[in-house]
């Protein structure tokens, strides 16, 4: 896998919402039902990261994952509420990828970045209650659900969300 991991581009948002989409669609097929994730457009998807990268660009982490010219997965991520605490806000790799080793990636390349900020011990994510791949594959990367849930929209749909929470020892501080 030749895949290079950058920093999004207001170019690449397109590409994204495209991406971010048929990754729900696949990924939440049988979870959510198909009227209400036909209600979202590949158009509206990158307008709405348009938006939210356009107001969170200082404090958040946009990183694409590129193989051969092609977004092929993404994460976004930055601070929780809490001052000590990270959150994962997305992860998605394209349908055809699923498998490939590029979520694993991806993971492991957020959570260095987590562990690299200075006061951040620990990070969070939300998972549809439903996806049990996905909860599986978190779960194998040693993030463990926390026991709190939410309602939240995804499309049209309210979905129960099961929050996961992965921590981790500060660096050492070095004297300069």
């Amino acid at each position: 896998m030749s895949v290079l991991l950058r920093a999004v581009t207001d170019a690449d948002l397109a590409a994204v919402g495209a991406l971010h989409l048929a990754s729900r669609t696949t990924a939440y097929a049988g979870i959510i039902s198909a009227e209400a994730l036909a209600d979202i457009t590949p158009d509206a998807m990158a307008e709405w990261w348009r938006e939210r990268f356009r107001w969170e660009r200082d404090t958040h982490r946009f990183t694409v994952a590129e193989d051969g010219g092609t977004i092929a997965g993404f994460t976004y991520a930055g601070p929780d509420e809490a001052p000590d605490a990270a959150i994962l806000h997305a992860i998605h790799v394209a349908p055809d990828r699923v498998g490939s080793g590029l979520g694993r990636l991806l993971l492991t390349d957020v959570q260095d970045w987590f562990a690299a900020q200075p006061g951040w011990t620990s990070a969070s994510l939300w998972v549809l209650e439903g996806n049990a791949r996905a909860r599986g594959f978190y779960e194998h990367h040693g993030w463990r659900s926390d026991g709190t849930t939410t309602l939240d929209a995804i499309g049209a749909a309210m979905v129960p969300m099961v929050r996961y929470r992965r921590s981790w020892s500060p660096p050492p501080v070095t004297a300069g």
